[in-house]
């Protein structure tokens, strides 16, 4: 590759880390007032969720175009399968997720993030710039690099972000091409997050283990089990949204009536527990405040709903919350510490439901601590190999069974 080639995409990563980040500021800033909202008025709000849903799906309709496709757009672009993605698809997803999540829908926020950098990286990529960029590969390489540095800004693990766009296009397989752009974009958007002052959640664990069998004996069968829970989450999401289409072909009456449901479900199960991102969950378990034993199973439950009705969001924060309460659960069972078991179903949920194996690893590491790195293999290897290939992403390529 040619030098001028090389320096244009050093500085197109560069750009595109400042933009995206910046972005994602203004969407994770936004959210959190919105959530703020929420909580002071939650049993006004949460009757006006199926409205909400309306609103959300008008919204799409009218102005959306391929936009609607979401995510599955992301991937069509990433497999070749799409050339463009539609700049008004970043405002149109950050207000329809702000107006799920204020209402009391049950969903992340991921999702809006990746198609936000995604989207900016490869419309860049095609504008003025791409002259000075080199040609092969370079639709895919932009994608992923947007990709990493939408997870970077928001989540705050750039290390983790890199590894999450390198692999999530195809199961298996690592687009190391685009590595060093993804890399460059994604410590950018983390430096500028963290410049503007966007919250990271972190919990470091102050504990200390060594490995011997029976430890590792308790983390494989940990393993087992979360890698179920994200492989339950990834096929119910899938028959769940199919099942709501075939039940009401009209997406108005589907997302206003399945509003109605969910509506009543949130009200009524502990008023509002369940309701957005999940972090709630985290926090308190974490903390010694307590869990539920139905928490995680709820959580599922009222978020596969939320997503499957046409409410917009993510997937990855419910996996967080879902593998964390549930990993606190088990502690007890396994005589295990109740947080760093927490944290092993944080990420190995995460990364069964998504079909990834380094980026869960690396999450552990950059929010609970690298010393914990191995714990985190043992149980994430186990879960990635029995998930069966399950994906919350349809559009997820597989290289072959595992």
């Amino acid at each position: 590759m040619e030098k001028r080639k090389i320096v244009g995409l050093i500085l197109f990563s560069l750009v595109t880390g400042l933009l995206v980040g910046g972005l994602e500021v203004i969407f994770g800033k936004i959210l959190i007032q919105v959530t703020e909202w929420r909580l002071s008025y939650f049993s006004y709000l949460i009757l006006f969720l199926p409205i909400a849903g309306l609103i959300i799906e008008f919204i799409y309709r009218r102005y959306g175009g391929i936009s609607d496709q979401g995510m599955g757009l992301i991937f069509d672009v990433g497999h070749g399968d799409q050339e463009n993605i539609p700049l008004r698809l970043i405002p149109i997803v950050m207000f329809s997720t702000w107006i799920t999540h204020l209402f009391g829908g049950s969903a992340g926020r991921e999702g809006v993030a990746v198609q936000i950098g995604g989207t900016l990286s490869h419309r860049m990529s095609q504008g003025k710039l791409a002259k000075y960029l080199p040609t092969e590969n370079m639709p895919k390489i932009a994608l992923i690099t947007g990709m990493a540095a939408g997870f970077s800004g928001l989540f705050q693990t750039p290390i983790a972000a890199v590894f999450f766009a390198l692999e999530v296009l195809v199961a298996g397989r690592f687009e190391i091409k685009a590595l060093l752009p993804a890399s460059i974009a994604s410590v950018t958007a983390f430096f500028i997050s963290s410049y503007l002052g966007l919250e990271k959640f972190i919990f470091p664990i102050n504990q200390s283990i060594s490995l011997d069998f029976s430890l590792v004996v308790k983390f494989v069968a940990l393993g087992l089990i979360f890698g179920i829970v994200g492989r339950l989450f990834s096929y119910t999401l899938s028959k769940g949204k199919k099942l709501a289409k075939d039940l009401l072909v009209n997406p108005y009456y589907r997302i206003f009536i399945g509003g109605i449901v969910i509506a009543l479900l949130i009200l009524l199960l502990h008023g509002g527990r369940y309701a957005g991102l999940g972090t709630n969950l985290i926090v308190e378990g974490l903390n010694g405040e307590g869990i539920h034993s139905y928490d995680f199973i709820l959580k599922l439950v009222l978020t596969v709903l939320t997503l499957s009705v046409g409410f917009q969001g993510g997937e990855v924060t419910p996996l967080f919350s879902i593998g964390c309460s549930l990993g606190i659960v088990l502690a007890p069972m396994f005589g295990l510490p109740i947080e760093l078991v927490g944290a092993a179903g944080y990420i190995a949920v995460f990364g069964s439901g998504t079909n990834t194996l380094l980026a869960p690893i690396l999450i552990g590491g950059e929010v609970f601590g690298f010393q914990f790195i191995p714990v985190f293999f043992i149980t994430m290897s186990v879960a990635y190999c029995c998930n069966g290939n399950h994906s919350i992403y349809n559009k997820q390529k597989m290289l072959g069974e595992k």
